[in-house]
């Protein structure tokens, strides 16, 4: 599955272009703050296998006024290092790799 074109911004990291996206609404269980935001990754030429990056955050937009943290490209670029350093291989088709970045999170 490849993600929508629309909102997704794309990302050059160590030679290769790639496409990421935040959900801009959030799901019920992330407006309620019980799961975290969220953010995917494709090859931008040969879409595979998505990255999935769980930030340990809460969605900007949630309604018990959690304070957001900004996703940043720099923080796209490290979950993209570390999501292949693990194994991912966006090129190639499967399930979405699930990659979780929130060890170091202070929201709840």
């Amino acid at each position: 599955m490849t993600l929508p074109k629309k909102g997704a911004r794309r990302i050059v990291v160590d030679g290769t272009t790639y496409r990421w996206r935040v959900r801009r609404r959030p799901t019920y269980m992330q407006g309620i703050a019980l799961t975290r935001l969220n953010f995917a990754v494709e090859h931008a030429a040969h879409p595979g296998t998505t990255l999935v990056v769980d930030t340990g955050h809460a969605h900007p937009r949630n309604w018990m006024d959690i304070p957001p943290v900004s996703i940043r490209p720099a923080d796209v670029a490290t979950s993209i290092r570390l999501g292949l350093a693990r194994g991912w291989q966006p090129s190639s088709p499967g399930s979405p790799f699930m990659l979780a970045r929130s060890s170091s999170a202070t929201s709840p």
